[in-house]
């Protein structure tokens, strides 16, 4: 099979997969909010490091965090990155009767990516990676009867990405993609007296989006060397459709659809900056330090609920990362080749529920387990995550995350002699 054949089914199987949603989230009320839980297009590596990227580079790994970094891939190998998550949540609500304990899980395929050379200078990526999560349910008591709230699904994408190093130390790059995905928020309203009905807003996103990326790095004596990494992600109007549904539940009339719209003008991401520094030592021990920020209060997203607000309001994204990485022996024996990760991080979020901020941090640790024969590696890693609102203290959110991935590591490019 060649090169060609490669890429057009690993293009297929994504098609395929994003027909799903790429892995079914833990319940997370906050998820209820905006376009939902954000991700970042980070592997199980970068996972296990806290999420840091933007300034890493290496031929053995993928990192579409910064598309500069393809620029870095080996001129024989192809790499073929995959990754499937667990996640376990526990939350604790506070309420007249005490505190509300509830628990949840999910899990599935987390992104897969691949990455090969085109020429000694120029590599490119194509993957598929997740861009944010919907998944919530919960009840409420209204005047005069109850309610329940659901929710479900979110926002991918598929890119095509291109690094080059027009000399020795620098490269930029650049990824195009398909952002797409659709989020279903329901608002069942049962009354005393009467008929039970539901109320429904779909957001359906079907959009380009384009990210930019660049890196410097350079040796400080022999055993150092420092890379510098940034990031741009250009703001934009969506494209797609946003309706709402009503029904009556009880009965067989036909569902009222009100409110059928155009994304563009109504909805919007903002710009997304990224900046990281990356410390590496003899090839062994390495540390980054990352920020991201995206202007979110800026950002554009017009309802279509019966609660009536024509815009929800949120907060400029901070996200603060720290990771390191340790290889005793590179080239020693097989314990001395194991990569012992671990990371932190916190992250001011976007989201904001009626005047109140919502905050995450969090630390991870994971290993990169070598296979014997080949130069692919099992990566596994393990995070804590908290998700909290301020002032008021609203839901509490706990997170195991569980991450296991593979990297392929393949000399496609290898041409045997024969003598």
């Amino acid at each position: 099979m060649n090169l060609i054949k490669k890429i057009t089914a690993f293009t297929a199987l994504a098609a395929i997969i994003s027909i799903q949603a790429i892995a079914q989230s833990p319940m997370s009320p906050y998820s209820r909010y905006g376009y939902g839980i954000l991700r970042d297009k980070v592997t199980s590596t970068q996972r296990a490091m806290g999420g840091v990227g933007y300034a890493m580079n290496s031929g053995r790994q993928i990192n579409a965090m910064n598309p500069a970094s393809y620029a870095m891939c080996d001129s024989l190998t192809f790499l073929f990155d995959m990754g499937v998550t667990y996640t376990k949540l526990w939350s604790q609500e506070p309420s007249e009767s005490g505190t509300l304990r509830e628990s949840s899980n999910g899990g599935g395929l987390d992104y897969l990516t691949l990455q090969f050379p085109v020429s000694r200078n120029i590599g490119m990526s194509v993957g598929l990676v997740p861009v944010s999560s919907v998944g919530y349910s919960f009840g409420s008591k209204i005047k005069n009867g109850s309610a329940a709230r659901s929710g479900n699904g979110g926002l991918n994408e598929l890119y095509l990405g291109i690094g080059y190093s027009p000399f020795k130390g620098f490269s930029v790059g650049a990824n195009i993609g398909y952002l797409f995905g659709t989020t279903t928020n329901d608002t069942y309203v049962y009354p005393n007296s009467g008929q039970t009905s539901l109320f429904q807003t779909v957001v359906e996103v079907r959009d380009y989006s384009l990210q930019f990326g660049v890196q410097y790095g350079f040796n400080v004596g022999q055993k150092n060397r420092i890379t510098l990494g940034a990031s741009f992600t250009p703001g934009k109007d969506l494209a797609g459709h946003a309706w709402g549904v009503n029904y009556d539940v009880d009965s067989d009339s036909k569902p009222d659809t009100v409110g059928y719209t155009s994304l563009r003008n109504k909805y919007s991401m903002p710009s997304t900056w990224g900046f990281g520094i990356n410390y590496m030592w003899n090839n062994s021990l390495m540390t980054e330090f990352d920020v991201t920020y995206a202007p979110w209060s800026d950002a554009k997203y017009n309802r279509i609920d019966v609660e009536g607000s024509d815009r929800q309001k949120f907060n400029n994204r901070i996200k603060y990362a720290f990771g390191v990485q340790y290889i005793p022996k590179p080239r020693g024996r097989y314990l001395q080749r194991i990569n012992y990760r671990a990371g932190t991080f916190y992250e001011k979020s976007y989201i904001n529920v009626l005047g109140n901020d919502v905050k995450e941090y969090g630390a991870s640790l994971g290993f990169g387990l070598p296979t014997p024969l080949s130069k692919t590696v099992v990566n596994l890693g393990v995070e804590w995550r908290r998700r909290q609102a301020s002032p008021v203290n609203l839901i509490k959110e706990d997170y195991i995350c569980v991450t296991l991935g593979i990297n392929f590591n393949e000399r496609w490019f290898y041409q045997s002699k024969i003598y």
